[in-house]
């Protein structure tokens, strides 16, 4: 007799094959659509706003350009993400995210959050970006600064040893615009925070508030240096 999968195949609306949960659970449906491998950190890279493919393979490394492709057309037909010519003088396709691939926002931060207490020290194989920490650290300093974020600093640079991004606080980022990117805010940033990887984790798990490590000095805030 077969053996039953805990999965079966489905096919989509463009005729590609796909699993699901076939059960009538939100949380299933939800794993239907984001649940394969590399998918939430496709949408952690497209968070930072539209990304060309080869930025894309880039900032994820060890997936296979098949396996990038095939999850970037399944997030297009999953209405996660879209593709777009970029305007001229520019050439070639950017992906950016949908509102509804916005909206797994608060789901990557809590994943986030989660996960930090698990980090340990990085591993001789494991890959590393400071941007990576954008999404735990942006939560921390949302919860220093409270619900509402004065306009003053709802860009925050953050400077790490392995490179500089920047934050987005306020609720643009959360409904149609990008929550971090690459580099020194191009707007001019409120504040600046320097720190490592392990006051990172520290915030990110929650057994350190910025204020904390302000004054042990493990964070240290000032203002953006000005052009």
């Amino acid at each position: 007799m077969p053996s039953h999968a805990s999965t079966s195949e489905r096919t989509t609306n463009a005729g590609r094959s796909r699993r699901s949960y076939d059960q009538f659970c939100a949380m299933a449906r939800a794993l239907d659509s984001v649940g394969d491998r590399w998918t939430l950190l496709i949408v952690r890279e497209l968070l930072a706003g539209p990304r060309r493919y080869t930025d894309l393979h880039a900032d994820l490394p060890g997936v296979s350009t098949d396996v990038l492709a095939a999850r970037l057309r399944h997030m297009e037909g999953e209405g996660l993400a879209e593709r777009r010519r970029q305007p001229r003088p520019a050439s070639g396709y950017v992906y950016e995210l949908t509102e509804r691939g916005r909206a797994l926002l608060p789901v990557l931060t809590a994943l986030a959050s989660w996960g930090a207490p698990a980090l340990g020290k990085p591993r001789a194989t494991d890959a590393v970006r400071a941007h990576w920490w954008a999404l735990p650290l942006r939560e921390a300093v949302r919860r220093a600064v409270g619900d509402t974020v004065d306009a003053g600093v709802a860009l925050v640079d953050v400077v790490l040893p392995e490179g500089t991004f920047h934050l987005r606080l306020d609720e643009n980022g959360n409904q149609d615009g990008p929550v971090y990117g690459e580099g020194p805010a191009a707007e001019g940033a409120g504040a600046r925070l320097e720190l490592d990887a392990e006051a990172c984790a520290a915030l990110a798990e929650g057994s350190l508030s910025l204020a904390d490590g302000v004054r042990a000095g493990t964070v240290r805030v000032g203002c953006p240096a000005r052009p």
